[in-house]
């Protein structure tokens, strides 16, 4: 193996100066000081000089100490024995438990993208139900597609994706992905807790880079997470549900890092490379005939505003987006879902169905009505109105209740009952308001 020495430390920068053999792009340098400390390649300079990144932010790192590369990629293991696990970004545990030894665990790197079978064709859109009426009915939730679920700080993201993994993982079906992007350690711990209550950590894989960890972690913790899910997918031929909390934060990092990297800024602030990053990222949560990957994203908002370039960015890869309203939240609705601005491609005849998709179109013109008459009525009065319009206004109003629902997972904390719904209750309720 080739070695090296440390000329120069800046930050979560070390730059490394090789005499021989020069290391590789994205390759894993080792430190020989006490640490080990792990380094990753991110560019090769002039004069034999590799720039690279100090993954675990270790202060202990001094000039002159020797490096040596390793001949691989940054690389986690693959097997069943990460199930029910909690690891970081490097595929260590932080559940306190020991490290899987099984003999002969294989090991993948995560910048390494599996070659592709053939791409999940027309012909397979399942449908799975969750259980929360909004969804099912404004959002369904089909196999092998994204969702996202957008909002602002405090309008319920976490929660909702919560609700959504405890459904789908009493369900049985497949394995559950949780990557924890730059959230809170509360939010982490509590998620931990309520699937170990619930008996779902047996089909669950955990990923956590928090925002206490240094921005080169979070920004490789849903590479990190994609990288075991398409072993299962491919190895295995399970069907995975991959959850991500928050994707914005995986921009918010690799921002962080493009200023520590002295990169000159894109559009709106953000890094110059966010489109290919956003972009690789989406692309590997893909699917095939025989495994597929149903990706679920919260995507936090800044200040609120859904013209922000990262949050339209996304956006764009996504199938369906969930949007969260603080202003519907303000009045006590939970999930606090805009129901006009939330939208699917999947909501067509084709894949839910005549009777589902008459029912939406019939719903969203009521709710578009009802948002014309607010203003109508607030300068002369329901009573002006015809009585057409004050019979959908009156339903629009019910609708909007109708959607509301109690969470399972909150039970224990506002002492209310749980709801689920299968996706005919939902069509059922729906019908007695508007026919």
């Amino acid at each position: 193996m080739s070695t090296g020495v440390v000329r120069s430390i800046k930050d979560l920068v070390v730059r490394v100066e090789f005499f021989e053999e020069m290391p590789a792009l994205k390759e894993l340098l080792i430190i020989e000081n006490d640490n080990k400390t792990p380094l990753q390649v991110h560019t090769i300079e002039r004069g034999n000089v590799v720039m690279c990144l100090n993954l675990y932010g270790d202060v202990t790192i001094e000039k002159g100490m020797n490096v040596e590369a390793t001949g691989h990629g940054l690389e986690i293991p693959v097997g069943t024995e990460m199930i029910g696990r909690i690891v970081n970004a490097l595929g260590k545990p932080i559940d306190g438990l020991p490290m899987p030894e099984a003999e002969g665990m294989e090991k993948r790197d995560i910048f390494k993208v599996p070659v592709r079978k053939d791409a999940f064709g027309a012909g397979h859109e399942e449908i799975l139900e969750t259980g929360i009426k909004v969804i099912d009915f404004f959002s369904p939730f089909v196999k092998g597609r994204k969702i996202g679920i957008i909002g602002g700080a405090g309008v319920g993201k976490t929660v909702l994706t919560m609700e959504l993994i405890n459904n789908i993982a009493q369900s049985g079906g497949g394995l559950s992905f949780f990557a924890g992007v730059g959230e809170r350690v509360r939010e982490g711990h509590e998620l931990y807790e309520t699937l170990k209550e619930r008996d779902l950590l047996k089909n669950t894989c955990m990923f956590f880079a928090q925002m206490n960890e240094n921005p080169v972690q979070r920004g490789l913790i849903s590479l990190s997470a994609v990288t075991l899910a398409e072993y299962f997918r491919d190895v295995h031929s399970k069907d995975i549900l991959f959850f991500a909390d928050n994707i914005y934060r995986y921009i918010q990092a690799n921002n962080e890092l493009s200023s520590v990297l002295d990169q000159v800024p894109a559009e709106g602030g953000y890094e110059p490379t966010m489109f290919s990053e956003i972009k690789t990222l989406q692309d590997r949560l893909s699917s095939t005939p025989t495994g597929s990957i149903t990706a679920v994203q919260t995507i936090y908002v800044p200040a609120d505003d859904l013209s922000d370039p990262a949050v339209q960015m996304i956006q764009h890869e996504l199938d369906s987006i969930l949007v969260l309203s603080r202003a519907v939240a303000e009045q006590g609705i939970r999930p606090a879902v805009d129901l006009i601005r939330t939208t699917s491609s999947m909501l067509t005849p084709e894949i839910v169905g005549d009777r589902h998709y008459v029912l939406s179109v019939q719903v969203q013109t009521l709710l578009q009505k009802y948002e014309s008459l607010k203003g109508i009525i607030a300068i002369i009065g329901e009573n002006e109105l015809s009585a057409t319009d004050r019979e959908d206004y009156h339903k629009a109003k019910k609708l909007i209740q109708y959607f509301a629902q109690e969470m399972q997972i909150m039970e224990h904390l506002n002492g209310r009952k749980g709801e689920r719904y299968t996706r005919d209750e939902t069509l059922k309720g729906i019908e007695e308001i508007i026919v």
